[in-house]
């Protein structure tokens, strides 16, 4: 196949992507999922008048001029309401939160009161309304105040939860199944022996995907036989993943034996090699209902594609509505020579501009390798395929990485 420019080639993988079905979670576990339906509140709020400070509910009329002399008959907490009325004359104590009994229409803040055994003396005059939180300040029974497709923060779970909500519809979080392949990896803590390397990418794929929302299923690594990837791609598909991101081995030597053992369970392959740098060999495709991602073996194209394909598709299948990764705008902080036919994503810091925007500088060295570089790195920058040479201090399009 042809070099696949990228914007073409997240496309494909977005094409066939649907939200997942709904679920109704629990608020306690509904952080950060999406919402599959509207929501409407299911009470009004305050659900009547209420006192918004500690004081003494009056009549306005009682007190338009001062000092007055009322009568208490009652008292007012939140959650114990005055059964009685204040007539003329007449004050109730209310702590804040109390529902305003019957007549009253204002709240005497305690500060411009004294007390006189069951006399209540007002020093200074308050007008209607003052001091009291109407019935449905905040808002109304069935009014929809989060909509279908957000995702939900704190703040949400606190008014979903205000709103007498305690589920939400919610879409499936999706299920990530990670594979390596690779004679030649070792888990951290071990101690390679000539030729073999530690493992690594598959902690930045799943730590990424978790950010995201996904459930995890780790495959750990697979040797170069064909018989063990075989095993590990079915593993895949019978824990009901939804996706399969594999790293290493999608390419087309002797011992890259992904593709082929994809291709033998029934892949729909629909790309394999982009126009970008690094991320090369990577391959998308469809295996029944689970999407399949093939990342490249070296762990910086691995990240790159990861953060640029399977975030997106994530985010897609969560139901998000922000799936696609946002440029941001920066300007040079070095010299660039004209590009080839490749997208390169550069790794580059971050700094403040001369004019209160951001500058970015590529490091130095930007071997696919390297991962010391990518994690100094705050955003990815972007240089189109043949671009001319760019100066310090030209405009370019940045990607920020990070949290």
């Amino acid at each position: 196949m042809a070099l696949l420019p990228v914007a073409d080639a997240l496309a494909l993988v977005l094409r066939d992507a649907v939200p997942l079905p709904a679920e109704a979670a629990p608020l306690a576990e509904a952080h950060g999922r999406v919402l599959a339906d509207d929501l409407a509140a299911l009470r009004t709020q305050p659900p009547a008048d209420v006192s918004a400070m500690d004081g003494y509910a009056v009549r306005s009329q009682d007190v338009a001029q001062t000092p007055a002399t009322l009568k208490l008959v009652g008292e007012v907490a939140a959650g114990r309401p005055f059964n009685g009325t204040v007539g003329i004359g007449e004050a109730a104590r209310i702590f804040t939160g109390g529902v305003m009994p019957v007549g009253a229409d204002t709240v005497v803040i305690q500060e411009h009161t004294s007390r006189e055994a069951d006399r209540v003396v007002v020093g200074k005059p308050t007008g209607r309304g003052r001091n009291v939180r109407p019935k449905g300040l905040d808002f109304a029974a069935g009014a929809v105040l989060l909509s279908r497709g957000r995702r939900l923060s704190e703040r949400d779970l606190a008014l979903a939860a205000a709103m007498n909500h305690p589920t939400v519809p919610v879409h499936r979080r999706p299920k990530l199944a990670v594979l390596a392949t690779g004679d030649e990896l070792v888990m951290p803590g071990s101690n390679p022996r000539p030729g073999e390397i530690v493992y690594s990418n598959g902690y930045a794929t799943i730590a990424m995907a978790r950010r995201e929302g996904c459930e995890i299923v780790d495959l750990g690594i697979a040797p170069d036989r064909l018989p063990e990837t075989i095993a590990a791609v079915r593993r895949a598909s019978l824990s009901g993943a939804d996706i399969l991101a594999t790293s290493g081995g999608a390419s087309v030597g002797d011992y890259d034996l992904v593709q082929q053992a994809l291709a033998g369970e029934g892949l729909a392959l629909s790309f394999w090699k982009i126009a970008m740098r690094p991320g090369r060999p990577m391959l998308h495709g469809r295996l029944g209902e689970m999407h399949v991602l093939g990342l490249p073996g070296n762990p910086v194209s691995a990240y790159v594609c990861a953060f640029l394909f399977l975030a997106p598709l994530i985010r897609r299948l969560a139901g998000r509505l922000d799936v696609e990764r946002i440029p941001e705008s920066a300007v040079l902080g070095c010299d660039l020579p004209e590009n080839d036919e490749r997208a390169d994503y550069l790794r580059a810091i971050l700094a403040p501009g001369p004019d209160g925007g951001l500058l970015a500088t590529p490091l130095p060295v930007q071997d696919s390798s390297m991962l010391a570089p990518l994690a100094k790195a705050d955003c990815l920058l972007i240089r189109e395929p043949h671009a001319p040479p760019a100066g310090a201090g030209s405009p370019c399009t940045i990607l920020k990485l990070g949290l």
